[in-house]
């Protein structure tokens, strides 16, 4: 089967804690009027926060899903199941760039099943993700110290591209919008 193209898709990866969804919130801000760029809204199992771009299904829908084939991509995290909807196929075949916010476990699937894949890492130093998901206080985080723990050992889940985000959210929020745009993106 050929891969699925001509569009890209830019997959976000990157611990919890490290401004994913805050940046990836500014990002789609700042795409709005573009109509060639879709951010993917992630199906979740766990009480979905209104910072994220998710939509929140019970256990039983999620595997009622999975099993219509409905997920381009699927992944458990932490407890919770999570997923791309199918629908990102057809953004992708139409040549729009599709953003999504993934596991580092999913990423070499989707590097085999999509012609144009970008990986970008967001993430902090271990001391800033610490504070920012004890700030977070959210129940279904789990063990801070476990979640900092986790490791994805995939040579295809290593990244094109790095944001160390310990500036401001605006700042790195601009680069992201250019590696979305194909621009350079360090200023």
């Amino acid at each position: 089967m050929a891969a699925i193209g001509p569009g890209r898709l830019i997959l976000v990866v990157g611990p919890s804690g490290a401004g994913k969804d805050t940046l990836l919130r500014l990002a789609r801000a700042a795409c709005a009027d573009e109509s060639n760029v879709v951010f993917a809204r992630r199906v979740v199992t766990r009480e979905a926060s209104a910072f994220e771009n998710n939509e929140q299904v019970s256990a039983d829908a999620f595997r009622r899903a999975l099993a219509q084939d409905a997920y381009a991509a699927h992944w458990q995290a932490h407890g919770h199941y999570y997923a791309l909807p199918r629908t990102i196929d057809d953004e992708v075949r139409a040549g729009r760039s599709v953003i999504a916010n993934v596991s580092r476990t999913v990423v070499g699937a989707m590097r085999r099943a999509y012609a144009d894949v970008v990986v970008v890492a967001i993430t902090a130093p271990p001391q800033v993700l610490a504070e920012r998901l004890a700030m977070r206080a959210r129940a279904s985080d789990g063990r801070i110290q476990q979640r900092l723990g986790r490791r994805v050992d995939d040579a295809a889940a290593v990244p094109d591209i790095t944001i160390m985000n310990v500036s401001s959210a605006e700042y790195h929020a601009r680069q992201f919008v250019r590696i979305i745009k194909g621009d350079r993106w360090n200023e």
